[in-house]
């Protein structure tokens, strides 16, 4: 029983981590776009960076892909041995 909660906890944090870096350009506003590049910084540093946000979407959306690999695994028996593989013939 522990072996499967680490494990479902293991798959869950690779999504959120995945997710992470798709969703932190989302609304991304750089400080060029606004015209004020603070000195000493570069000019594709984020003006407001609302990391509560990113973290928000990226807990949302990885919880519904988390969901969905959970019944495709359990309820239909999917998984990686599911996929089919291009086996090449050299004969």
């Amino acid at each position: 029983m522990a072996q499967q909660i680490i494990a479902s906890f293991a798959v869950y944090f690779v999504i959120w981590w995945i997710t992470l870096f798709a969703v932190l350009p989302f609304g991304l506003r750089t400080q060029a776009e606004d015209e004020h590049v603070i000195l000493g910084t570069v000019e594709s540093a984020p003006t407001k960076f609302r990391a509560w946000r990113v973290v928000l979407i990226t807990t949302l959306v990885s919880a519904l892909l988390y969901a969905t690999w959970y019944v495709a695994s359990h309820y239909f028996g999917l998984s990686i041995d599911s996929i089919p593989r291009f086996v090449p013939n050299y004969n």
